[in-house]
């Protein structure tokens, strides 16, 4: 069957084609999808006009373009291949402010901040960053001591190395700023000085154990110190009272004896003389010289004497007792 193509419809077959060839290449440039972690540049005439996140957009085909941009955090190494670990020598060999050398790694991560300037700002942002780190990095660990870099003082200075490189990537204004700057090693260039550096920090956490073993000692002792000393106060305190209200008694004693020495002196000289007689004689030793040279006789304390001659008149008051008791009976008969 011979099918007759005039001029007229091979010219609208050939207008439909056109057309939907169009359509479809409006149908897939007008969309646009970005990634949960991109972010993409929309350009209107090659000019950076917006900034896009993740999810399904619309563009004007042939107008405007897309650029996207990756905004995961990435990371590279100075002072060592991150591929096969090896030293890189000119990277990593730094000098000290007291003159010392060591070898210092470090590893950097960064992230997009800005992604049209990340694109357009400069060529190789990572590339200069990198250059950034390494002169922040000389430039602190030259001011640090060699002690500091290899033991006590690596917190303060990745501190201080980060600082100093997101104050410079916001004055180059790369569209990128650094997440996080860690000194992956540190050690003296020959094996010797390695050595002499291991024998001081063994000796500082020797240092610090004895600091830890003697504060345990002291907050195990402390508290019983502080009790007894408690105690010792109390008891003190007590003995103040004791002895306060013993001399109270005495200036009141002392007070009553007075008032009644203003009323009969001589009566209260008399008294006061025999009470003292009574305490002292039985405790006193008499010591009696008989005169002949015959040397010097002592008598016993009187209390033995008095001890004595109250026996014995207890002996006669009861003999007497008896015979009063006999007389009576022989009466009674």
């Amino acid at each position: 069957m011979n099918i007759d193509i005039t001029p007229e419809k091979l010219k609208k077959i050939v207008i439909g084609a056109v057309a939907v060839i169009v359509v479809v290449i409006f149908a897939f440039n007008c969309t646009y999808q970005v990634k949960e972690q991109e972010q993409a540049v929309v350009l209107t005439f090659g000019n950076a006009k917006t900034v896009s996140d993740s999810g399904l957009h619309f563009k004007i085909p042939f107008i405007q373009q897309v650029e996207k941009v990756d905004t995961t955090i990435k990371g590279f190494a100075v002072g060592y291949d991150i591929d096969t670990g090896e030293s890189i020598e000119e990277e990593s060999l730094m000098i000290t402010s007291d003159y010392n050398f060591v070898n210092v790694d470090f590893f950097v991560e960064y992230q997009v901040s800005d992604p049209i300037l990340a694109l357009y700002a400069s060529k190789d942002p990572e590339n200069i960053l990198k250059n950034i780190a390494q002169s922040c990095i000389r430039t602190v660990v030259g001011s640090s001591t060699v002690d500091s870099v290899l033991t006590t003082g690596k917190s303060e200075i990745q501190a201080d190395i980060k600082e100093m490189i997101n104050q410079r990537l916001e004055e180059q204004q790369l569209g990128i700023y650094l997440v996080n700057i860690t000194m992956q090693d540190a050690e003296p260039p020959t094996a010797e000085v390695m050595e002499a550096f291991k024998a001081v920090e063994t000796a500082k956490q020797g240092k610090e154990t004895a600091i830890n073993n003697a504060n345990k000692y002291k907050n195990e002792k402390l508290p019983a110190a502080e009790a007894q000393a408690d105690q010792i106060l109390q008891s003190a305190e007590a003995q103040k009272q004791e002895r306060i209200n013993e001399a109270n008694g005495q200036v009141s004693r002392f007070e009553q004896l007075y008032s009644e020495y203003i009323k009969y002196p001589q009566v209260t000289k008399l008294r006061m003389f025999y009470e003292a007689m009574e305490e002292l004689l039985p405790n006193m030793e008499i010591i009696i010289d008989t005169g002949d040279g015959s040397g010097v006789q002592k008598i016993l304390p009187l209390d033995s004497f008095a001890s004595i001659n109250a026996g014995v008149s207890t002996e006669n008051n009861a003999a007497n007792e008896e015979s009063s008791k006999a007389a009576d009976e022989s009466s009674g008969e």
